[in-house]
């Protein structure tokens, strides 16, 4: 969510129960400025937190022109000192995705590889790697895995431009109430996966320079979302099951809006045999 209006933003998500202490709020509302002027990014959105055993990290992303091009993340374990993390690479996930168990809360700790055969260990004993995964590197890890499945917009808050960039539309106005309770109202804002199978007839209503998203409608498993009205039926809160935490709000008729995550970085991998 937008740093600039994390006050209010975090009030509109906390029907779940989650939120941030006023210190907290207080420290954020200081730092993330000065973290945007000190990287030169254009926006500055707070992802949420993870928490771990003995401590807790703060995470926020920074972003340039184009909306779709990779972030850069950093975290915090007070709010106040923000360290860059590493860019994502698909080993990270790849290993991050065997680890299990609840995150420390110290970037430096370093956690066995799990599930490595002799032949494997050997030719990463050969490439100079160790048999050890940081915790920072499993932080940055999980915050992609997460972005990728469940980080979402609302449709036509973005628009691909004819030289592929990706924007934020200036015409958008919020989503009616109507459109706002169906899945298909909202889109993953990551590379779509989905879209190339649809046929020419399911896209023959489609714009080009909205609809270049995966919509939530045909995510797996089927009923990985809940959808709430809340203040009286003013906001629209999308909570994933998949990723306990993650609670997205959207006011219909405006473009308030934004996901949060507030949770422990494991997911929910008994979420199938629970619905």
């Amino acid at each position: 969510m937008e740093a600039a209006s994390l006050p209010a933003a975090l009030e509109l998500a906390a029907g779940g129960g989650a939120g941030l202490s006023p210190e907290k709020r207080a420290a954020l509302g200081a730092s993330l400025p000065l973290l945007q002027r000190d990287y030169r990014f254009e926006r500055v959105w707070f992802w949420g937190c993870v928490q771990g055993v003995r401590g807790t990290y703060y995470i926020a992303e920074g972003l340039g022109p184009d909306r779709a091009a990779p972030r850069s993340r950093l975290y915090s374990l007070n709010c106040v000192e923000w360290s860059l993390l590493p860019p994502a690479t698909q080993e990270m996930v790849a290993q991050a995705e065997k680890l299990k168990g609840r995150f420390q809360g110290d970037p430096s700790f370093k956690y066995e590889y799990a599930e490595v055969n002799a032949e494997d260990a050997e030719r990463l004993l050969e490439d100079g790697k160790e048999l050890m995964i940081k915790e920072e590197d499993r932080l940055v890890a999980t915050i992609e895995q997460i972005d990728r499945a469940v980080g979402i917009v609302p449709r036509g808050a973005f628009v691909k431009t004819p030289l592929g960039s990706v924007r934020e539309n200036r015409n958008f106005e919020g989503l009616s109430l109507t459109e706002a309770k169906k899945l298909s109202s909202y889109f993953h804002f990551t590379e779509p996966v989905n879209l190339k199978n649809k046929t020419l007839l399911e896209k023959a209503d489609w714009d080009p320079s909205t609809d270049f998203l995966d919509s939530l409608e045909h995510d797996i498993p089927q009923g990985s979302w809940t959808i709430q009205l809340e203040k009286g039926g003013t906001v629209v809160v999308l909570r994933s099951l998949l990723w306990l935490g993650l609670t997205f709000y959207h006011v219909p008729m405006t473009t308030q809006y934004g996901y949060i995550y507030f949770g422990t970085g494991e997911k929910n991998l008994d979420l199938p045999f629970m619905l």
